[in-house]
């Protein structure tokens, strides 16, 4: 049998961190068994899809690396074949109309609601008279279709979730097709996952309620069901419904907030799938080949946005810096620090930056955020890094002078001269060589902590450096006033 799977997003909104998940397991899961991974564009609801959102769904997953094999299904185009299967259930008795207006219905389920029981349909339509079947059809009277329930049961064997089973007592005669002749969802994912040949469905737990159902769809129709695996839920730390501000954010704002899609993918990825060991960091290629459905933990799994942080920080120290030039390129464009031309112009001087930044930077964003001092010198000085660092204006104004001075004179701006000298400096002056350097990092930087100030000064170089220690000097000079 050729493994099948598919991931079927509605264009109502943007991927989120779930559907992302269910196409990476569906995508994970065809890869290792040499088998198709397949898109479903889910919009028959109209008034909920936008095409905007398609692209956008598009674009998400290529990002993630997530390609399909084959052109992308959308349901709109398939009402017609929709249509075909609904007609066979009610041919062959497994579905019937249903002629209730909404007025009948709502009172039934208020009835239901005022006497607190769980609310059936009662088939009345079902039990209508052949000849008054016949009137209404004959006089065009709009009608729904119902799912015809059977008594007894249905079982399945979930991959990761084991044997389930369901009373058919607990489920409605369910409308499988509306008045204007559209299939609701149950009955157009059955018609589509078995024309598409799906072999397995891999999606949220959520859906078991779902799967009962189109289960006896395909009961109905005579086909064989696909094999059903349902992923555990994704919650917050606190055990919650995911939140914007955690995972439930769309794909696109990882993107936008600086997460290499590479960290996001591993992230996800160990949402309640484990390769096994401690191993946490890992390349598409290798899930790939170690992927199983059997190593899926039924449990729900937990985001934690400081793991994901923590490992897109990983995957910054591990990328090649030309490359991570180009990554941060447009985020230090945004920020207003510099131009493309400016980049493409110092790309040595550049990739001196990145070398620097990338073991202090969790995002993508910080290299601007964290770096800001590289590309502009008019920063103002940390307040706390004044009180504590700039105490003793007097003092620490000469030292600087001097310091300065010795920049003035020496010709080799490399770091390792720069450190001999400050050393050098600090013997002369009697004093510890850190009582130099956090004033000097302060003076350069506007902050007190980076990387090494010696590499800081050789990338910032001389006459930048000399300035920047004038205008603390003159900071100073006005502070003591």
């Amino acid at each position: 049998m050729e493994i099948r799977v598919r991931i079927a997003p509605s264009p109502s909104g943007f991927l989120h961190i779930g559907t992302a998940r269910a196409a990476l397991f569906n995508y994970l899961f065809a890869r290792h068994n040499n088998g198709k991974f397949l898109l479903r564009i889910e919009d028959t609801d109209v008034e909920r899809s936008f095409k905007e959102m398609v692209e956008i769904i598009f674009d998400s997953l290529k990002w993630l690396g997530l390609e399909w094999d084959e052109p992308p299904i959308f349901q709109s185009k398939r009402l017609d074949i929709h249509k075909q299967y609904v007609n066979r259930l009610v041919e062959n008795g497994k579905a019937y109309r249903c002629w209730c207006s909404q007025e009948r219905l709502k009172g039934m389920q208020d009835a239901a609601r005022n006497q607190k029981t769980d609310y059936r349909y009662d088939r009345h339509c079902l039990n209508l008279p052949d000849y008054e079947k016949k009137r209404m059809l004959e006089s065009g009277t709009p009608f729904a279709v119902r799912l015809f329930i059977p008594e007894g049961k249905t079982s399945f064997h979930d991959l990761i979730l084991g044997d389930l089973t369901k009373e058919h007592k607990e489920i409605d005669d369910f409308i499988i097709a509306r008045s204007d002749g559209r299939a609701v969802y149950n009955m157009a994912v059955v018609v589509d996952d078995h024309e598409m040949r799906i072999s397995h469905v891999i999606r949220g737990n959520d859906h078991v309620p779902n799967t009962y159902k189109q289960i006896i769809i395909y009961q109905g129709l005579g086909v064989e069901p696909p094999q059903f695996a349902h992923l555990p839920l994704i919650l917050d730390k606190d055990r919650s419904k995911m939140s914007k501000r955690e995972g439930a954010a769309a794909v696109t704002d990882y993107e936008k907030q600086g997460y290499l899609k590479e960290a996001v993918i591993n992230f996800i990825a160990l949402l309640g799938w484990s390769p096994g060991g401690d191993k946490e960091i890992m390349q598409m290629a290798e899930m790939s080949e170690l992927f199983s459905l059997e190593n899926i933990n039924p449990t729900n799994a937990i985001f934690d946005l400081t793991k994901l942080r923590w490992m897109n920080g990983e995957y910054i120290r591990m990328t090649d810096d030309n490359r991570l030039v180009d990554l941060i390129r447009p985020f230090l464009v945004e920020q207003g620090l510099t131009t493309n031309l400016w980049i493409n112009s110092r790309w040595t001087w550049m990739l001196k930056f990145v070398q620097l930044m990338k073991e202090r930077c969790h995002l993508l964003t910080e290299f601007g955020e964290l770096g800001k001092y590289f590309f502009v010198s008019n920063f103002l000085y940390d307040p706390k890094g004044v009180e504590k660092t700039f105490k003793d204006t007097d003092v620490v104004s000469k030292r600087l002078e001097k310091w300065a001075a010795v920049l003035r004179a020496t010709d080799d701006f490399s770091a390792k001269v720069l450190e001999e000298q400050l050393r050098a400096l600090s013997e002369e002056m009697a004093i510890k060589p850190a009582e130099l350097i956090h004033p000097i990092r302060l003076s350069l930087s506007g902050v007190t902590g980076g990387p090494p100030l010696f590499e800081m000064m050789e990338l910032l170089g001389k006459d930048d450096s000399i300035a920047r220690l004038e205008r603390a000097i003159v900071f100073l000079s006005k502070k003591q006033m």
